[in-house]
């Protein structure tokens, strides 16, 4: 089945644009449930209550207010936020590029795919092209709903990359972060980490390699919940060793790790 597009724009950098189709590269598959009546097995209907007088608010009653002190708000009603929200043309601005190595993984925000539109498969492959041989991303200015994002396009193996990013007073750093104040390393400790990390390393990342336990455990228990079987309550996990000594716990691991080597082959 052919990907439906969520949006369409243009990509421009210096005086080439790039008509381009907007598709999402994510899909959850998190198991969710709905809020039912115990009683009756009806689905829940949510409200929204005033706190103040207890009141239920319909949606015609409702403003918008942000908190600028504890428990005090300033409201901004429709037409004030239309008058914020700039015309936007679903175009992306290229700023610059940047090595990809210079982009932390915190600030990317999230992840679709960019194809071409109509017209627009030939300056698209050479963007695409392009940026695989400097071994450089791009950075821009995505003008979407009323405002502008912050964007990175990369090229990946079959096409372009659009990952919406956090700006910098978006992201925290370790200077809010307590440390603590952990011990000196001991260089016996280091090497044994170090071997344990090389028995632990595979040739590259490979995403199918890695299931959701979870998800399928708990589809399996719908299953057969829908099918009218009577469940029993599994046993529960036994906890795991807690060994104190980081040498001992390090030896411990790779023991277990060279014991089991022989019957993964």
């Amino acid at each position: 089945m052919a990907a439906r597009a969520t949006a369409s724009g243009t990509i421009t950098f210096g005086l080439v644009s790039v008509p381009i189709k907007v598709y999402t590269a994510t899909s959850s598959k998190n198991v969710s449930f709905n809020m039912l009546h115990d009683k009756d097995k009806s689905r829940l209907k949510q409200q929204y209550v005033c706190t103040l007088c207890g009141e239920v608010v319909e949606r015609s009653h409702m403003a918008k207010g942000y908190e600028h002190a504890k428990d005090q708000y300033v409201v901004i009603n429709e037409d004030e936020l239309a008058g914020m929200l700039r015309k936007t043309d679903q175009s992306i601005e290229i700023l610059e590029f940047v090595p990809i190595t210079d982009v932390d993984p915190v600030y990317f925000e999230k992840s679709q795919l960019l194809g071409p539109d109509k017209g627009g498969a030939k300056p698209y492959a050479l963007l695409m092209e392009a940026m695989k041989q400097s071994g450089k991303v791009a950075i821009g200015r995505f003008s979407t709903r009323g405002k502008e994002q912050l964007v990175l396009i990369r090229p990946s193996k079959e096409g372009l990359m659009l990952h919406g990013l956090y700006y910098h007073d978006e992201v925290r750093g370790f200077e809010d972060v307590d440390l603590g104040d952990p011990k000196a390393i001991k260089e016996g400790e280091l090497g044994l980490a170090v071997q344990l990390i090389e028995q632990l390393s595979s040739g590259k990342f490979d995403p199918a390699r890695h299931k959701d336990d979870f998800r399928e455990a708990m589809l399996g228990l719908l299953e057969q919940k829908i099918a009218g079987a009577e469940l029993t309550a599994p046993a529960p996990e036994q906890p795991r060793e807690q060994i104190i000594d980081l040498m001992e716990a390090l030896k411990a691991s790779l023991a277990k790790k060279q014991a089991a080597a022989p019957a993964a082959s």
